[in-house]
C-alpha cells in the first residue's frame, strides 16, 4: 500500500509537541523511534506502576501506548494537527503481558479528510515475537476553516 509523505518527521513531531503539549513531549521523544509514510514505532517503558499483581502490564497502560503511537502517526502525516483526537480505540488483548518495554506498531490504514484509522500490534520488548495485544484506533481531526 502506498502512502502520502509525511508533513512531520520524528523531530518535527517531537519539536512540535515541544511547543503545544511541553508536559507530555519527553514521552514522544523518549517512545518514539520510528516515523515514516503509513508506519510508527512507538517505544513505552514500564515501571512498578504499570504492573499489576502477578506482573502483568495494565491493559490501560497497553491502550496508553497505542494511543500515543497513533498520535505521533497522525501528526507525521497530518502536520500540527493538536485539534486531532482518539474518536476510537478497540483493543485484543492476546496473551499476558510481562513486564518489559512495550514496542507498538502502528500502520496507517487510510488518511481520510475527517477520520484517520490505524491498526496496532504491541509487543513485549520484540517486536520478533508473538504480540500480546492488537488494536483499532481511529483519529479524528478538527478542520481548519477554509478545509474541505
Amino acid at each position: 500500500m502506498t502512502h502520502p509523505p509525511l508533513a512531520l518527521d520524528r523531530d518535527g513531531v517531537c519539536d512540535y509537541l515541544a511547543e503545544v503539549w511541553p508536559e507530555a513531549a519527553g514521552s514522544f521523544a523518549d517512545g518514539l523511534v520510528e516515523l515514516e509514510p503509513g508506519f510508527a514505532r512507538f517505544v513505552r517503558r514500564t515501571g512498578p506502576a504499570d504492573v499489576r499483581p502477578g506482573g502483568t502490564v495494565s491493559g490501560p497502560t497497553l491502550m496508553h501506548a497505542v494511543d500515543e503511537g497513533g498520535y505521533a502517526l497522525v501528526l507525521g502525516h497530518l502536520g500540527p494537527a493538536a485539534l486531532a483526537v482518539t474518536s476510537h480505540l478497540s483493543m485484543d488483548f492476546l496473551r499476558r503481558p510481562t513486564t518489559g518495554d512495550l514496542v507498538v506498531d502502528v500502520e496507517l490504514l487510510k488518511l481520510g479528510r475527517t477520520q484517520v484509522p490505524m491498526a496496532a500490534r504491541v509487543f513485549v520488548d520484540d517486536p520478533g515475537t508473538p504480540p500480546v495485544a492488537v488494536a483499532t484506533i481511529v483519529y479524528s481531526r478538527a478542520l481548519v476553516a477554509g478545509e474541505g
